[in-house]
């Protein structure tokens, strides 16, 4: 399984102790659509709440240091978002990602 994949399965499956594992500790998100970054106990925390549910994820591109994935995205306030992601490894790790957002009709 594919660190990508290994990422999306402990978001979907509130797994804190994977995401602890895949996230480096160093790991920064940028969100480039709202300008915010986060670091990994703020990602940990918010994908424990549930409100991150992925549907039609795909890994695009993967390798040792970087992978890009898509999915469509639904937040518990009923947006829904078409995103790309960039993922920076290190270590075997998550070390970055970047997203951009496009608003789809609900």
């Amino acid at each position: 399984m594919s660190i990508i994949e290994k990422y999306s399965s402990a978001i979907k499956n509130k797994d804190e102790a994977s995401m602890n594992n895949l996230l480096h500790d160093d790991f920064k998100f940028t969100m480039h659509k709202s300008g915010n970054t986060l670091g990994k106990g703020d990602v940990i925390k918010w994908a424990m709440s549930g409100d991150i549910k992925q549907d039609k994820s795909r890994v695009v591109y993967e390798n040792d240091e970087v992978g890009v994935h898509h999915a469509f995205v639904t937040f518990d306030d009923g947006n829904v978002e078409a995103v790309m992601a960039v993922y920076r490894y290190k270590d075997g790790k998550i070390m970055s990602l970047e997203t951009g957002a496009t608003p789809m009709p609900k």
